[in-house]
């Protein structure tokens, strides 16, 4: 696997919430050999124990559950770990969901169907809002509980924690919140992740302006996930096959930046190599 990235030009790697625990020693094998570098780790990572798919979100820190929480504690301690092992530099954080109904999907399927602006569809995005307003605290407070105890784990270690931009309309921080979010939490070790595919799906809902939103949060932007957005919701495609405007984010990428190419797993060879030829001819070398 990572001999196939590095075959396609790439230094790096990100190891994302799919990576089975039996895989590692072979992954640690390559990165002492140097074959390649790891430059981030999505949570979970390894896989918790006995789930056999990609799960980032199976144990929310903002459960209710005392029980999940604690799996989420420990799993992502366990991420910690390995990035430590790994050298890599950052650990992808999702910082869980306020308990509500799905809106994103309808809002997604009403915005395909032509049907943004209309009184339905603002209707539905303010009973969103609302409900999302309502329950909220009880969550964050959970989760930045969380966040609190990984922090003093990933400190000593050197690992950033990055919290990612979410698509789904009840995944937390919520998009108006990311200020009061970074208040809360001013030090080094937690930095904002931008998602690209997340944001512009986001704009393509109405609830943010995308290169605005990475402006508001260029001070503590640590990282990308680079991918685009065929319109409204379909995402991981690559660069230049959908609808982002990277030349819009441009002025908030900095060559510091940890920039991750990240795409479906049928993205065939040579779309993926034009989508990296098409990202670098707008923010140069990444």
């Amino acid at each position: 696997m990572l001999r196939e990235i590095r075959d396609l030009g790439f230094e790096y790697a990100e190891l994302s919430h799919g990576i089975r625990i039996s895989l590692l020693p072979g992954i640690f094998d390559a990165v002492d050999a140097g074959e390649i570098k790891i430059s981030t780790l999505h949570n979970f990572c390894p896989l918790p124990m006995g789930i056999t798919h990609a799960a980032p979100n199976i144990f929310k820190f903002t459960s209710f559950d005392q029980r999940e929480r604690a799996n989420a504690l420990r799993y992502s301690l366990k991420t910690i770990e390995t990035a430590a092992r790994l050298k890599a530099r950052l650990v992808v954080l999702h910082m869980g969901a306020i308990d509500m109904k799905d809106y994103t999907d309808r809002l997604i399927e009403m915005v395909e169907s032509g049907q943004k602006g209309t009184p339905k569809y603002e209707k539905l995005c303010e009973e969103a809002n609302a409900k999302r307003e309502a329950k909220k605290e009880r969550h964050v407070e959970l989760a930045n509980d969380m966040l609190r105890q990984l922090i003093e784990a990933a400190e000593p270690a050197g690992i950033q924690l990055g919290i990612e931009n979410r698509e789904a309309l009840e995944e937390i921080p919520l998009e108006s919140d990311f200020h009061f979010f970074f208040k809360d939490f001013p030090g080094p070790t937690v930095a904002y992740w931008h998602d690209t595919g997340h944001g512009q799906i986001k704009e393509n809902l109405g609830f943010i302006h995308h290169a605005m939103h990475v402006e508001s949060l260029a001070d503590r932007l640590f990282g990308f996930h680079i991918h685009d957005v065929q319109f409204p919701g379909r995402d991981h495609c690559p660069p230049g096959s959908g609808t982002i405007d990277f030349a819009a984010l441009k002025p908030f990428v900095k060559p510091d930046h940890i920039k991750v190419i990240e795409l479906s797993p049928g993205v065939e060879v040579d779309d993926l190599k034009r989508g990296v030829a098409h990202i670098k001819s707008i923010w140069g070398e990444v």
